[in-house]
């Protein structure tokens, strides 16, 4: 079967590789029908990803059908559309008895220390395996993972309808966030990005107030937006040079910031800034067994993901789809590989 593969750094090849078979764990094997081209898909490209691996078929946002199950397969059927969870675990470790697999000591996640999605076939446990909507086709469907990633962000944040939440990054990830974080109804959300067509586009999916963060002074406007005091609850999901210091510096006294990236790039950040706030700096990794809790969400319609993906490419053309990445082209907003 054929696969796309980084070799290594900015090398990416289409290869043959065995297609799998099904055993006693992985017991389902699935034809993997789109697969999504997210941030850490880039990084990975890009040799900027410090939890990759090489070479490494990469891709964690993976939907596709059922065509052959095991005996002892008990939940899922020949013909089910289905996405797989990125996350594997070993079950026993701190983290994990501490019910959170999605940092396990010994985590392997498809697409960045195992191979993920980016490849006809996959066979994986049938625990591995949720029922997609009826209605939602499979580009739009692998959303569905990056809005875990935000329902877990929400999660780590322990958002109330008091809270006043400053998102950094109206990019992919910060509209998944905008999704989720509306949910909760909160006073108010406040969009932070540097292109005024996706905050614009923010403002009308949800958001209530907008920060040029190039144009405006971002710690100052926070302040102002929310009565002097700042935000309760301020989500980077930019990770870029200073957005978590702005985040730290923006934020209110005893409130919460979440950390999505993963850059390992040194930023300037002090003690003062974190301790005379007393706040709580909360990394969000993945997700924690977010699949279900989405799907619910999506079938009941509180959650759209229709139109969600601005472009496609044929996964053999997966040299083309990153080249566009790179060329910061306005009007993407996530790109789906597409295996037929």
């Amino acid at each position: 079967m054929k696969a796309v593969q980084i070799v290594k750094p900015n090398e990416l090849r289409i290869i043959d590789m065995p297609k799998p078979e099904i055993n006693e764990h992985d017991n389902v094997l699935v034809k993997i029908k789109a697969s999504g081209i997210c941030g850490s898909d880039v990084g990975i490209y890009h040799g900027t990803n410090a939890a990759a691996t090489y070479p490494r078929v990469i891709g964690h946002e993976i939907v596709g059908e059922i065509v052959e199950v095991g005996p002892n397969v008990k939940t899922r059927k020949v013909g089910e559309r289905v996405i797989i969870d990125q996350v594997t675990a070993c079950g026993h470790c701190y983290a994990c008895r501490k019910s959170r697999p999605n940092v396990c000591h010994h985590l392997q996640v498809r697409g960045v220390h195992i191979d993920g999605g980016y490849r006809e076939f996959m066979a994986v446990p049938e625990g591995d395996c949720y029922l997609l909507p009826d209605f939602l086709e499979y580009k739009d469907a692998v959303m569905i993972e990056p809005t875990t990633i935000a329902v877990q962000a929400c999660s780590r944040a322990q958002l109330e309808s008091e809270d006043d939440v400053m998102i950094i990054g109206a990019g992919a990830l910060g509209s998944s966030l905008l999704r989720i974080v509306k949910l909760f109804n909160p006073h108010s959300i406040i969009m932070a990005d540097i292109d005024d067509a996706k905050l614009d586009e923010a403002l009308k999916n949800g958001a209530t107030h907008k920060i040029n963060s190039r144009s405006e002074d971002l710690v100052k406007r926070a302040k102002e937006l929310t009565g002097g005091y700042g935000p309760t609850v301020t989500i980077d999901a930019a990770c870029v040079k200073g957005s978590l210091l702005n985040a730290c510096q923006a934020a209110g006294n005893a409130t919460r910031v979440i950390t999505m990236g993963f850059s390992i790039a040194p930023d300037e950040i002090n003690q003062f800034v974190i301790t005379s706030k007393e706040l709580d700096i909360r990394g969000s990794r993945l997700q924690n067994r977010k699949f279900g809790e989405v799907i619910k969400l999506v079938n009941e319609h509180k959650v759209n993901l229709n139109g969600a993906v601005s472009h496609t490419f044929p996964f053999l053309e997966a040299q083309k789809a990153f080249d566009f990445v790179d060329s910061r082209d306005p009007s993407i907003r996530k790109i789906s590989l597409m295996f037929d």
